[in-house]
C-alpha cells in the first residue's frame, strides 16, 4: 500500500477519534451470560442478545459437543457439493414447522440470509417497498437486486399506502414489503397488522427480519407475526440471539421460494455449511423454546422491572413493551462516557452513536434476558444512578 493511502486511512480513524465515535471492544473472559468476566472484573451484563439466557445452558453445549466427534468440526464445503448433512436438514425443517411456514434454508448468518433473499426472487419489473428503519442487511439485500426500491417512514401507514399506490400505478409486477417485526436500535414493534392488511389491500407480498423477536415474542416464541396474529409470507431470522446466541441464520417462506433461493442464493451457494455442532445445539434450542413458557415470562418480567427502575430513577427511555430499553442521552460522547462510568461500576453495557443511529440521538442500549435476577437488577439500577449522576445525566 502506499503512504499516501495509509494516511489517508490514518487521517480518517483520526476524525472517528476527534468526534468521539471510536468503537471499542471489551475482552471477555468467560462464557456468556447474564454475568460476565472481562478480564479478573465480574459484571453484569445489559448489552448481549441473550434474550433467553440460553447462551451458556448446559443442554447446548452438552448438544454440541455430542455432534462433533460422530459428525466432525466442521464441514469444509458450500450445502451443494458435500456440505450436507442430515442435522442441516432436520434443523431447517424444524425451524419452519416452528415458525408455521412450508420449509427453510440456513445461512452462515441472518445478515447473509438478507443479503441472498432478494435478488433471486425479484426482477426489475418488481418492487420493494421498505421501512426506513431497516437492518443494514436488508438494506443491503435490496440493493443487491434490480426491483425498484421505495420507502416509507417508519411504522406510517399512510406512507406505507402511498408507496405501494406509487408502485402499483408505476407498473409493479409484483411488490415485497420489507420490514424488521423488531426495530433493534430502538425495540419498536413493526406494526404488523397494519402493514399485512395493506399488504392484501393492493397484492402485495411480507418480508420480515425477526432477529430480535424469535424465540421470546409470540405464542411459544413463534416471533413478531405470530404476536400480531398475521402470517408473513417470507420470515428471515437467526440462530445467534434468542436460540443460543452462536451463528446462523435462515429464511422460511413457501416451498417454491425455499427451492429457488437453494438454486441462486449466492451467499448459500459460495459459504461454507453451518458446522454439526452449531446445527445439534440448534436443534436443542428449540426444543429449550418450545417449553420455554417460564424463561418468556422471567424474561417479561424483568423487563418489568428493568423499565419501571429506570423510568423512576429520570432516565429518558423510549416507549415500548420489548426487552431492549434504550436510554437516550443525545451526544456520542455522554453515551461513551456512561458506557464507561457503568463499567467501573460493575455493568457492562454499550453506547450506540452515529453512524448506528443518527446524530444527536446516542443511546445506550439495554436488554434484558431471562437469566438476570432480582439482586442483579437491583445492583444495575444502582450503578446507573450513580454513573447518571457522575456523568450529569440525573440531579
Amino acid at each position: 500500500m502506499t503512504h499516501a493511502f495509509l494516511d489517508h486511512i490514518s487521517d480518517t480513524l483520526n476524525r472517528i477519534e476527534a468526534d468521539g465515535i471510536m468503537k471499542r471492544e471489551r475482552l471477555i473472559t468467560s462464557a456468556q451470560g447474564g454475568r460476565i468476566s472481562v478480564g479478573d472484573q465480574e459484571v453484569i451484563n445489559l448489552c448481549a442478545n441473550n434474550y433467553l439466557g440460553l447462551a451458556d445452558h448446559p443442554d447446548l453445549i452438552t448438544a454440541a459437543q455430542d455432534a462433533m466427534v460422530p459428525r466432525g468440526f466442521g464441514m469444509a464445503s458450500v450445502r451443494f457439493i458435500c456440505g450436507t448433512q442430515d442435522l442441516h436438514r432436520q434443523l431447517e425443517q424444524r425451524l419452519a414447522q416452528f415458525l408455521g411456514h412450508d420449509d427453510s434454508i440456513l445461512f452462515a448468518a441472518c445478515f447473509d440470509a438478507n443479503g441472498g433473499l432478494f435478488e433471486p426472487l425479484l426482477g426489475p419489473e418488481d418492487a420493494v417497498v421498505s421501512d426506513a428503519l431497516n437492518h443494514a442487511s436488508i438494506i443491503d439485500g435490496i440493493r443487491l437486486c434490480k426491483a425498484k426500491r421505495y420507502r416509507y417512514a417508519n411504522s406510517d401507514m399512510t406512507d406505507l399506502e402511498g408507496q405501494l399506490q406509487l408502485a402499483r400505478s408505476e407498473g409493479a409486477r409484483f411488490i415485497l414489503i420489507a420490514t424488521d417485526g423488531v426495530f433493534s436500535m430502538d425495540g419498536y414493534l413493526a406494526n404488523l397488522s397494519g402493514i399485512k392488511a395493506l399488504a392484501e389491500k393492493y397484492d402485495a407480498m411480507l418480508m420480515v427480519d425477526d432477529c430480535h423477536a424469535t424465540g421470546f415474542m409470540g405464542p411459544k416464541g413463534a416471533g413478531t407475526p405470530a404476536h400480531a396474529g398475521v402470517k408473513a409470507d417470507i420470515l428471515t431470522g437467526t440462530l445467534g440471539k434468542a436460540l443460543g446466541g452462536a451463528i446462523g441464520g435462515y429464511i422460511a417462506g413457501a416451498q417454491p421460494v425455499i427451492d429457488l433461493l437453494r438454486q441462486r442464493a449466492r451467499p448459500y451457494l459460495f459459504s461454507n455449511s453451518l458446522p454439526p455442532a452449531i446445527v445439534s445445539a440448534g436443534l436443542k434450542a428449540l426444543d429449550l423454546v418450545e417449553a420455554g413458557d417460564d424463561l418468556r415470562a422471567q424474561l417479561f418480567e424483568n423487563t418489568r422491572i428493568w423499565r419501571s427502575g429506570l423510568e423512576a430513577l429520570g432516565f429518558d427511555l423510549l416507549p415500548g413493551e420489548h426487552p431492549i430499553v434504550p436510554v437516550m442521552l443525545g451526544e456520542a460522547q455522554l453515551a461513551q462516557d456512561m458506557a464507561a462510568r457503568l463499567f467501573e461500576e460493575g455493568v457492562f453495557v454499550s453506547g450506540f452513536f452515529f453512524p448506528v443511529v443518527p446524530r444527536g440521538e446516542a443511546r445506550i442500549r439495554t436488554q434484558m434476558n431471562a437469566a438476570l435476577t432480582q439482586q442483579d437488577l437491583s445492583f444495575a439500577l444502582d450503578a446507573f444512578e450513580t454513573a447518571g449522576k457522575a456523568c450529569g445525566v440525573l440531579k
